[in-house]
């Protein structure tokens, strides 16, 4: 037979469970001793290294917020006798320039390194001799509550050279995803990765303590275009006088070029882009290329100088194409809050539209076509920032639309942006084949509300023109228009010439 097991000690029934009376329960600790008040700093919550616990260490593949110390208390010794190196300046610098001064700097090896590789090295050289270092840069601030400087070099995408700024400085100043900043930096201390904004010294090319007296974007007062931008640059540029005839484009207006394949909306846009550089120095042009070929890129940098082109070519990410749109709008409504009249043209908003609908997460409920219901809002958010300003600005954008490629989803992105803008140029595919540029139809093509941008005279002789040409085929109606507009030297010239009667 097996021993018998020795009984269990069990505690005495608690007083109240002889009464009848529910004993403690989980949220009733048994106290073996009557309870005594602490004192009241012995409520204190302690740290959890004082409770014997292991020091957290700092989240693996993520930026560490904790490890900046804040930069506005530190002191960055400078030595006078070394040279000030600012970022934004090797950034536009060629690769060979760049290599030729990293060399005589003493860097090693820099035939092997990528460009981003040979400016971090620059910069951590020039910082150990004790030179001092700026950079300017457009914010951009995540989701953890810190904020990169991005460079217009790169396309506001992230790279290795990008200056983290704390999230003290941006709730100090008030600053916001767009701001143009700059300022001195520090090189990164031990364990961290990338250079720091030391000290904020102008936003947005003004003091910080003044830009913070700003009026938010959303809270200004739309108006219908009232200021026009004259497009005429000379005798022989019949595109552009088209334009200032048909369908007048204001500062503030929201237009869409609707157009084929292959009927020439990138050379329009070139053309578009030169005469507001020529006629309004004063405005700031973004030329944004969205899923476009390398090559129209080059072009487009090298014909349209001294405009900012930020492009996203076909070989990148969809979530590229998002990213470098939502950098170029925010910088954009930043620029009209502080009452400056800037220029987007877009090329084109279908491929935007379709990048957004790949990023987008699926909500069940799909259109024809294959575009999520969700994945054209934030499209629509970005062609509708366009407006005239009452306080004093404004922000133009300019899109093109593909339509006829064959394709549902185009038509369905077109026909959700149709009637959204306040200007419309449609291109024609038979303008194209008798080779006639611009490639414009007079008849489908105009502008809302054009008398607010016309003179009244000259709007009641544009009337008169639309009469004219109503009707007329649409490749006989251009022929017509390029073969007046080549007898008169200006616009004003031919519409003095015609006949009233």
């Amino acid at each position: 037979m097996a021993p018998e097991r020795p009984r269990e000690h069990r505690p005495p029934p608690h007083p109240r469970q002889e009464h009848g009376q529910p004993g403690p329960g989980r949220n009733q600790p048994r106290r073996s001793q009557p309870f005594q008040p602490r004192h009241p700093k012995q409520n204190q919550p302690q740290h959890r290294h004082q409770r014997g616990a292991p020091p957290r260490g700092p989240r693996p593949g993520r930026v560490p917020t904790v490890e900046f110390q804040e930069p506005e208390e530190e002191e960055f010794k400078v030595s006078p006798d070394a040279p000030r190196i600012n970022i934004s300046e090797l950034q536009a610098m060629t690769m060979t320039a760049l290599n030729q001064m990293a060399k005589d700097m003493g860097i090693e090896n820099v035939g092997t390194m990528k460009k981003h590789e040979v400016i971090f090295q620059m910069l951590q050289k020039n910082a150990e001799r004790g030179g001092a270092l700026y950079a300017e840069g457009v914010l951009e601030i995540l989701q953890e509550g810190f904020g990169f400087l991005r460079s217009q070099s790169f396309n506001y995408l992230p790279c290795p050279e990008d200056i983290y700024v704390s999230p003290s400085q941006i709730r100090r100043f008030d600053l916001q995803t767009g701001d143009l900043i700059s300022g001195q930096i520090r090189p990164p201390k031990e364990k961290e990765r990338f250079f720091a904004l030391l000290k904020v010294e102008t936003v947005d090319h003004k003091d910080p303590d003044v830009a913070k007296d700003k009026t938010h974007f959303d809270n200004l007062t739309p108006l219908f275009p009232n200021r026009r931008f004259i497009l005429e640059t000379g005798a022989e540029e019949l595109s552009t006088r088209v334009l200032d005839l048909v369908c007048p484009i204001g500062k503030g207006t929201r237009g869409l070029i609707v157009a084929p394949p292959r009927t020439g909306k990138t050379v329009l846009l070139q053309k578009l882009a030169n005469a507001i550089i020529k006629n309004d120095p004063q405005v700031y042009l973004f030329i944004l290329l969205i899923d476009e070929r390398p090559e129209e890129v080059t072009d487009m940098e090298r014909t349209c100088r001294p405009a900012e082109v930020i492009s996203s070519t076909f070989d990148e990410p969809p979530e590229r194409h998002v990213q470098v749109a939502e950098m170029v709008i925010e910088k954009a409504r930043r620029m009209v809050e502080h009452n400056r009249d800037v220029v987007i043209l877009l090329d084109s908003i279908t491929r935007l539209a379709r990048a957004y609908n790949t990023v987008q997460p699926h909500s069940g409920k799909i259109l024809s076509g294959g575009v999520d219901a969700n994945a054209l809002h934030k499209p629509k958010r970005f062609f509708g920032a366009a407006r005239n300003i009452e306080e004093g600005g404004s922000l133009t954008i300019m899109a093109t639309a593909l339509v006829d490629t064959g394709s549902r989803m185009d038509e369905v992105i077109f026909e959700e942006f149709k009637g959204t803008g306040n200007m419309e140029v449609h291109l024609d595919r038979h303008l194209v084949d008798r080779r006639i540029f611009p490639s414009i139809n007079i008849e489908v093509s105009g502008t809302r509300k054009e008398e607010l941008l016309y003179h009244p005279e000259e709007y009641n002789r544009v009337v008169m023109l639309r009469r004219a040409l109503t009707g007329v085929p649409p490749v006989e109606a251009m022929e017509l228009l390029l073969n007046k507009l080549k007898k008169h030297r200006t616009n004003i010239e031919f519409l003095l010439g015609m006949n009233m009667g």
